[in-house]
């Protein structure tokens, strides 16, 4: 996901009183369970609270297309009116989105963009920032330009997030999201350390303001992301599967990712793309269905986690082809989302 881009997903809602953990105790859909470790609470939690962050129209359908919700990801462009972006959701045909600002996001932005939400008729699942600075997308630069890893940049992206956190709060949008960055892979690195406090100031922001953060998957391996977010401590901190970039950075395949981070997941990119074989630049993303994603696997393994939640698709180009694209996608997705929860 870039900041220049109209991206599509779609981001589950906050728990709504079906997940309960009261010292070691946790509760999952009438079930009391004890709890050996914080591990065990936080895959329980994600897991079961999936259906119940739906809207009541998607939650309770038994299966088909019903069972994940899909939606459109749009930017706010610098100058324009939120209700713009909003727009271009239905235009798009989608009833839900997942909304992102550039880095001069500001709390006088909520009433505007509540406002057009309402007016719509769109729920928005979260809100997507990046931050402010120069970000390169590939190996080379990207290490040392995106996310919350990079110190030159690290304490105005952590200053940004939190105005975005104050944004989605007042705005009535249940999660933030944003890449974290190229997460070391060797936690004795000592840029390491420095990631998780800074991941874990955000996730703390969010959680006393009743929100989940989102991290978006790419550009560490599932088992890093997953020790990140066990060290950070916190309980709101979520993933965000891209199903493509996995593939296009190298780090494995989402299929196989389930298997380490499925019940953390809170949300999907639907992207396709092909493993990179230039050392320096990402892999080509495509057409859905063109690449290396084997989606019908991806959402035999959803329905056996029993995910229910959202999936937004993606499509990283410009002009009349990536709304063609899109709404191709949807067609696809939802034959076979379907077939998968049949």
């Amino acid at each position: 996901m870039r900041r220049d881009r109209v991206l599509l997903y779609k981001q589950e809602q906050t728990e709504r009183g079906q997940t309960r953990a009261t010292r070691g105790i946790v509760s999952v859909k009438g079930r009391t369970m004890p709890l050996t470790n914080r591990r065990q609470f936080i895959q329980l939690a994600g897991a079961a609270s999936v259906s119940s962050a739906l809207p009541a129209e998607a939650a309770a359908a038994p299966g088909g297309a019903g069972a994940i919700q899909l939606g459109v990801v749009v930017w706010v462009r610098k100058g324009e009116p939120a209700a713009d972006a909003v727009a271009r959701v239905r235009s798009l045909t989608f009833s839900a989105c997942q909304i992102g600002y550039g880095p001069d996001i500001r709390i006088e932005d909520a009433e505007p963009l509540k406002q057009a939400l309402r007016e719509h008729g769109v729920q928005a699942t979260a809100l997507l920032e990046l931050g402010p600075g120069p970000m390169e997308w590939n190996f080379y630069q990207g290490p040392s330009t995106i996310g919350l890893v990079p110190p030159a940049t690290r304490q105005a992206r952590i200053a940004c997030l939190k105005r975005a956190a104050d944004v989605a709060q007042a705005s009535g949008i249940p999660a933030i999201h944003t890449h974290c960055g190229f997460i070391p892979e060797n936690p004795n690195d000592p840029l390491y350390p420095q990631a998780v406090a800074a991941v874990k100031e955000v996730a703390s922001y969010a959680k006393e303001r009743g929100l989940i953060f989102l991290c978006e998957t790419g550009q560490e391996t599932p088992i890093t992301l997953l020790r990140m977010i066990q060290d950070t401590g916190q309980d709101n901190l979520f993933v965000n599967l891209d199903l493509a970039n996995l593939i296009l950075y190298g780090k494995g395949n989402p299929t196989d990712a389930l298997d380490v981070i499925g019940p953390l997941v809170r949300g999907m990119h639907a992207k396709d793309g092909k493993f990179p074989t230039n050392p320096r630049n990402l892999g080509e993303e495509t057409p859905i269905g063109q690449g290396e994603v084997n989606f019908h696997a991806v959402l035999r393994k959803l329905r056996a986690l029993g995910y229910r939640g959202p999936m937004t698709i993606e499509r990283e180009i410009e002009g009349p082809k990536q709304s063609a694209d899109i709404l191709a996608s949807k067609t696809f997705l939802e034959k076979a989302i379907a077939e998968a929860y049949a």
